[in-house]
């Protein structure tokens, strides 16, 4: 395969290969699964500077469309989506979930230190909590912590993100599947109950798959979503070790479900037997920095030739793109990296930042700057409008603005910053 052949395959797996359909209603549960099927997860992040990021995704495929269609998949039986560790805390199908309970039995080397350790530092909350879960939950951890705090006070020293006890020990409950999410509050607290009132009967009732079989499915999950990968993509994307995969990367190939490929500079690399390609990618989006198209770095960089990082935990005076900054998809390349903010409070969409993205090498028919900005003017419209803004601004609110885009976008979205 060419590097463009296997852009386009990925481009089609993912369903990003083409323009999003016209719609004459909204976008619909059914439209909603389709995207989860084809993508087999979404990644969970808190950041809210633009929009929860898995929200984004779907905007991504479909445009505009309500995020309650997410809280009722995953918040209102029969779920369709419940919470689990598999890239990172993600939304998975009920049947997924099941697929990853060996690594919710290898807790001791799957999960980090202050988790793991939790059965041994917090034995009596560990009992205490699972029974005050079982009688009265859903509940969030600051309900939980309410129970202990005379014994466990919250401090500033304690591990992560100053989680109290007891949200280290619901977080070793939901690691190792005693109980997940039963949904999310207003504020995005997870609401925590036991797994058994949250799975649907029917995946509760299914055989236990034996770790071969489950890391053999999740590899397959993943290698359908990404259409064509390496070995190292197939493992990032439920984050299994290289050793677990290989066996199950073997016994696909065998099955034929599975082609090795070789993608000129690439390397060697696995196509899904269900992969297709498209003769042309003529789509135009957004991506978060957390779409499972761009979220494993290095596979951006040797598919798209861009090296691509967020900058959130970087001082400000050394970022070099910006603070939350999405890549945009045009046609088949990644061709500008925006800086984006919803100042909710003034009702307009930031752009801090618009750069042509440094695509090495350059591709031999790059877009031109006006196509860019067109196109990119066009998604910027369509994204604030999504988030309920009236307006897209380019530059901050101090009127800066950065970037070798950011003129001539400010002189096409409705008006540059006072």
């Amino acid at each position: 395969m060419t590097l463009s052949q296997a852009r386009r395959t990925a481009l089609r797996a993912q369903g990003l290969d083409r323009p999003r359909s016209a719609r004459t209603g909204p976008v619909t549960l059914r439209h909603f699964q389709q995207v989860i099927d084809r993508l087999g997860l979404l990644q969970i992040d808190s950041v809210n500077v633009l929009a929860r990021a898995h929200l984004m995704p779907t905007f991504s495929r479909l445009g505009p469309y309500d995020p309650a269609l997410l809280d009722r998949a995953a918040g209102h039986a029969p779920r369709r989506l419940v919470e689990a560790w598999a890239h990172e805390a993600s939304y998975v199908p009920p049947e997924t979930f099941r697929l990853l309970e060996w690594r919710r039995r290898a807790y001791r080397t799957e999960a980090w230190g202050s988790i793991a350790g939790v059965p041994a530092e917090h034995p009596g909350v560990l009992a205490d909590v699972r029974a005050m879960v079982a009688d009265l939950g859903p509940l969030t951890s600051a309900q939980v912590h309410e129970r202990f705090e005379a014994e466990h006070p919250r401090t500033r020293s304690e591990w992560g993100w100053n989680w109290t006890v007891a949200k280290r020990v619901l977080e070793f409950l939901f690691f190792t599947g005693e109980v997940t999410a039963a949904g999310r509050t207003a504020t995005f607290e997870r609401l925590y109950d036991l797994t058994e009132r949250v799975l649907p009967p029917q995946v509760l009732a299914a055989p236990e798959p034996s770790e071969d079989d489950a890391v053999r499915a999740l590899v397959e999950i993943a290698a359908r979503a990404h259409g064509v990968g390496t070995e190292r993509c197939l493992a990032d994307y439920f984050r299994i070790g290289r050793a677990r995969v290989r066996p199950a990367v073997r016994e696909l190939v065998e099955q034929g479900v599975l082609e090795e490929v070789q993608v000129e500079g690439w390397g060697a690399a696995l196509r899904h037997r269900d992969a297709s390609l498209p003769r042309r990618a003529t789509g135009a989006t957004l991506l978060s920095p957390f779409d499972p198209l761009v979220f494993e770095r290095r596979r951006v960089e040797d598919l798209f030739g861009l090296r691509y990082r967020i900058e959130i935990y970087v001082p400000e005076p050394q970022r070099v793109w910006g603070y939350y900054v999405l890549p945009f998809l045009l046609g088949e390349e990644l061709v500008a990296l925006v800086d984006l903010k919803a100042d909710r409070k003034a009702g307009v969409l930031r752009v801090h930042a618009a750069h042509r993205a440094p695509v090495q090498p350059a591709p031999r028919r790059a877009a031109q700057v006006g196509a860019v900005v067109e196109a990119l003017a066009g998604e910027l419209g369509v994204l604030a409008a999504w988030l309920g803004l009236g307006e897209v601004v380019v530059g901050d609110k101090d009127g800066r603005m950065r970037g070798d885009l950011a003129d001539a976008l400010a002189q096409r979205v409705l008006r540059p910053a006072p």
